[in-house]
């Protein structure tokens, strides 16, 4: 199994989609909400150079936004 880091805010409609989407695969994930944790948003920061969310960690690669189709690829899902 895949692990998954997912580095959102609960405002966030794009972190609330990509969750479903994943929950609806059968994925587990850890989230970390980056508006009240200011470790995971440094971590977010220094690992996609970026503040926007959500920032999606799959197995060590680093995806910026619900990029459907390279999570699909990297989690070998079957739509």
């Amino acid at each position: 199994m895949s692990k998954i880091r997912i580095f959102s805010t609960p405002s966030c409609p794009y972190c609330v989609t990509l969750k479903e989407f994943l929950k609806k695969h059968g994925f587990e994930f850890e989230d970390l909400n980056v508006g009240t944790d200011a470790r995971a948003r440094e971590e977010m920061i220094a690992k996609s150079q970026q503040m926007g969310v959500p920032v999606v960690e799959i197995d060590g690669q680093i995806i910026i936004g619900f990029d459907k189709k390279k999570i699909v690829q990297l989690l070998n899902i079957k739509e």
